[in-house]
């Protein structure tokens, strides 16, 4: 019986796989140190690939992956301790790569956030114990309340989706309109991002399959962004994945025609009281059910179940 440990992920910042690596440290978890190269040296792991010859048989590593940098996510340690990779971001173009590796380093157990990539994973390697969570955030981050959404100064926030253009009529001169790609870009630290977050009345909110579906293809997953929204108090304008809708049990996004954002936002700012109940709810409900501590619970269940010991 293998013991579960797990190593922090390389923090480059805004990292959002610390937040999950944080929580298995306060629910007790066991952890060991990470030996990541220094960063000039980060680009040789996805060169060289040190074969998995002898494995511990007593640990089982706990490693926060995407299928981009799976070889540097679980550096070194993947050659001499199985992994159970939880993992994100692992769009149909890094599914071969994926299963590939996992054959290679002999993975048996893997924990996905994504329901539609677990499914696909078991029908490639049907021996691999796959676990399937929603994505989740730490929630403490956010319980000081949220500003009403009159008192805010931002009009829109967007993040990310800069391929694409919600906004297609042109908004008036006098919206406050906030617009970034990478968040390192605008947000030098996490806080600084909350805090315009609880200032801010709506963002845009669609999963990634609608806009960029040369790269997540018809993958559709409820992301971290959701959470961080709603636990904001901020109005979401968009399109919700069915993870979400099917976990809570309502729709926590205003729809919108998926061509043209203009209109709907626009009638969401001359109205911000009728929105009121809405992000409330959604607050409460994210405070109720998006904390990672619920997640980690979950698989420690299931990790016990397969035979590890926690």
């Amino acid at each position: 019986m293998k013991k579960v440990v797990a190593v922090a992920p390389y923090n480059h910042g805004i990292n959002f796989k610390m937040q999950v690596y944080d929580a298995w440290v306060r629910m007790g978890g066991e952890t060991m140190p990470s030996h990541y190269p220094p960063k000039k040296l980060h680009g040789i792991t996805h060169v060289i690939e040190i074969p998995s010859i002898f494995k511990n048989k007593t640990i089982a590593q706990l490693r926060f992956v995407e299928p981009v940098s799976i070889e540097f996510d679980t550096f070194p340690e993947y050659a001499r301790f199985e992994i159970i990779p939880i993992i994100w971001d692992c769009w149909p173009k890094f599914i071969d790569k994926t299963c590939k590796w996992f054959e290679k380093h002999d993975v048996k157990t893997a924990i996905f956030t994504s329901s539609q990539t677990a499914t696909r994973i078991k029908e490639r390697l049907p021996y691999v114990n796959v676990i399937t969570i929603t994505e989740g955030i730490n929630t403490s981050l956010y319980k000081n309340g949220i500003k009403p959404l009159k008192d805010r100064s931002i009009d829109i926030l967007e993040v990310g989706r800069m391929n694409y253009n919600f906004y297609k009529r042109g908004l008036p001169d006098n919206i406050i309109h906030i617009r970034t790609g990478i968040l390192k870009a605008k947000f030098k630290t996490n806080a600084d991002f909350r805090n315009a977050l609880n200032d801010t009345k709506v963002t845009i909110t669609v999963p990634r399959c609608d806009t960029q579906p040369s790269r997540a293809g018809d993958i559709e997953t409820l992301t971290q962004r959701y959470w961080e929204n709603m636990l904001s108090g901020v109005v979401m304008v968009g399109r919700a994945p069915k993870e979400l809708i099917n976990l809570i049990g309502y729709n926590p996004v205003v729809d919108w025609d998926g061509k043209d954002a203009t209109n709907i936002t626009l009638k969401i700012l001359d109205n911000l009281n009728d929105y009121q109940s809405l992000v409330k709810k959604n607050r409460e409900t994210a405070m109720n059910t998006a904390d990672w501590s619920i997640r980690i619970n979950y698989i420690k269940e299931q990790l016990t179940l397969q035979g590890y010991c926690i």
